[in-house]
């Protein structure tokens, strides 16, 4: 067995694993709409077959959602000299770590 981690957690895996049996073995919910890092590099989807998860390995499943945070602490109380200037965009994405249910 192959000691790997997802989102955070501790698996052990079948050595040779493809990364689409990993996705399926973990009951990935819409898998068509998950986006995969494996450490830290994001895989594209034509390579989930072929990418064999190995020892030691970690894996993120990643939804990009549209929107945005509310930025902390709240831009009411803070003045607005000390407030950071950035542009504002009309898009905004936070990156959404996948929860797993088994």
């Amino acid at each position: 067995m192959a000691k790997i981690t997802v989102n955070g957690e501790v698996q052990e895996v079948q050595p040779g694993l493809s990364l689409t049996e990993l996705i399926r073995q973990n009951n990935v919910e819409q898998p068509d709409m998950v986006s995969v890092q494996v450490n830290d590099d994001f895989v594209d989807r034509t390579e989930w077959d072929a990418l064999e998860i190995k020892e030691g390995d970690v894996v993120d499943f990643l939804y990009f959602m549209g929107g945005g945070a509310p930025s902390f602490p709240s831009p009411l109380s803070v003045p607005s000299s000390l407030q950071a200037k950035r542009p504002r965009s009309s898009a905004q994405f936070d990156i959404i770590p996948l929860i797993l249910h088994p």
